[in-house]
């Protein structure tokens, strides 16, 4: 069995993440194959582009770059991250990087030169056995803001919950002071929206890690958990085939 003390030792895990604990909300199936089984999704064209977009805005706010410099590196990290996909949407997803990284640059630059990205955080919990580590992408000190950029082809009207969970432990780590916002980007519309309730954020973030560590405490042996879920194999995330087959041999679902 599992030591009483820290359950996640079974499964090499020595931190939780905004995105593991909004996973295992998801799809606890997903959980159980990714974490626990060493089973990981690949990357589909979507996130890459959303970590190309990201590159070229940040890199053209840092180094006062013209918007068709930070297009550029865009693209080239775009290319150089699919190089290798095969994924249909490629195509669509890659036509959809220079307008979002205008239209990001044209909600940013009034903000001025970032004082930091990629910044780590690490939050502690009395009795959570392991950390909840993060990375915030851009924050002005200077003007007391910290930002996430979320690319999307459909601009929603507010905060998406697993977002707001996310960005309320970047806020709490640097501070009751800090403005935490996120941006949305489209290839057509930006908008940007200020994270209110970060408490209750965390403490909603804290309560899903602290039902993973009591999931995990049930067995040291990850085939007697996913015994314990069933996965939901339409679900996007289960849309990669080889994680479907894996599902498969798992459930034979």
């Amino acid at each position: 069995m599992t030591s009483p003390t820290n359950p996640f030792d079974a499964y090499g895990i020595q931190h939780l993440s905004p995105s593991a604990c909004n996973t295992f909300i998801g799809s606890p199936a997903s959980f159980v194959l990714e974490r626990l089984m060493g089973q990981r999704s690949q990357v589909g064209a979507a996130a890459h582009r959303g970590t190309a977009v990201e590159d070229g805005v940040v890199q053209a706010l840092l180094n006062d770059l013209s918007d068709a410099e930070g297009i550029k590196i865009a693209q080239d990290t775009f290319s150089r991250l699919t190089s290798l996909s095969g994924d249909p949407r490629r195509g669509k997803e890659a036509e959809a990087v220079p307008e979002m990284v205008k239209q990001a640059l044209g909600e940013l630059r009034p903000y001025g030169k970032p004082s930091s990205t990629q910044g780590k955080i690490s939050w502690d919990v009395e009795g959570l056995a392991v950390p909840i580590i993060g990375f915030y992408d851009v924050a002005w000190e200077q003007h007391g803001i910290l930002l996430d950029l979320k690319t999307t082809h459909a601009l929603p009207s507010k905060i998406k919950v697993n977002h707001a969970r996310q960005v309320a432990l970047y806020a709490a780590c640097l501070g009751d002071k800090i403005d935490a916002r996120l941006t949305y980007i489209t290839p057509k519309k930006v908008m940007t929206y200020q994270l209110e309730n970060v408490p209750e954020h965390v403490q909603a973030l804290e309560r899903i890690a602290f039902t993973i560590q009591r999931f995990l405490a049930i067995s040291d042996d990850a085939k007697v958990l996913a015994s314990l879920v069933v996965p939901d194999t339409d679900s996007f995330y289960f849309s990669d085939p080889v994680t479907r087959q894996a599902a498969f041999e798992v459930w034979g679902l």
